[in-house]
């Protein structure tokens, strides 16, 4: 769990406002008849603009010969996260999780936001609501001497409260020299237990929440996790940066 230092934490904040923006342009291009491709390639026309490099692009995840061949994750409807865009076409009432990290100045931002496709279902509604929420609850929880673990259950008894699904398979973690750095920081838990958040950490919180069960699995490429039941499932994150007051969201326009 390694401590940001002054200098980082400027380049972090610059970086972060950043990479918002970008992520914000590529939210408003999605609309019926966009291919997952054209936000792909705004999203890395736009990172390189603004003086960054994709994390993503060419990500190898370890002990594996696996590269992410994007910038962008983009993940529709019963995909959760990790989408590789290609020539999918969006339709009217899908949902897509753009999920989006940049390298800039030496420090690693990581930002995800899911967006309705034209006009949606209630349900798809009510999901994307709760996993806004759910991200707005769990940063409300990080400060200076909280355990990962209250972080956790409090994402948790909210979503679960609400009817819908924690996935188990995959967590938030900690960035900032890297794409994903130590600790894990899952979305469910036990209050009082795991790691002790520490001033000047930095942390990608990330709820991954589902309309039916919780159970995904991991498509035939390695990258892409699905819902097993095949409900739609929603995906929002940000950085944050632990304080001594709480959360200072980095990854906000």
């Amino acid at each position: 769990m390694k401590i940001k230092s002054d200098i980082q934490i400027k380049n972090l904040r610059e970086g972060g406002k950043h990479l918002a923006t970008v992520l914000l342009a590529v939210r408003d291009r999605v609309a019926p008849g966009v291919t997952t491709r054209e936000l792909d390639a705004l999203a890395e026309e736009l990172i390189l603009k603004s003086g960054g490099v994709p994390s993503f692009k060419n990500y190898q995840t370890e002990g594996t010969k696996m590269t992410y061949p994007a910038t962008l994750c983009v993940s529709v409807n019963d995909e959760v996260v990790h989408g590789i865009p290609g020539d999918r076409i969006l339709v009217e009432g899908d949902i897509v999780g753009l999920d989006i990290g940049m390298q800039y100045e030496g420090i690693f931002t990581d930002t995800a936001i899911t967006v309705p496709v034209g006009k949606i279902t209630d349900d798809k509604k009510k999901l994307l609501e709760v996993t806004r929420h759910a991200l707005e609850i769990g940063i409300a929880t990080v400060r200076d001497g909280v355990h990962i673990g209250d972080i956790g259950a409090a994402i948790q008894e909210y979503v679960e409260g609400e009817g819908f699904g924690v996935v188990r398979e995959l967590v938030g973690h900690g960035v900032g020299d890297k794409v994903h750095e130590d600790p894990e920081i899952p979305n469910w838990g036990e209050r009082g237990t795991r790691e002790v958040l520490t001033e000047g950490m930095v942390i990608a919180l990330e709820p991954m929440v589902t309309l039916g069960s919780p159970k995904v699995k991991v498509s035939k490429d390695g990258w892409v996790w699905m819902t097993r039941d095949k409900k739609p499932a929603a995906h929002f994150e940000h950085t944050i940066l632990v304080t001594k007051n709480g959360a200072d969201i980095i990854t906000r326009a």
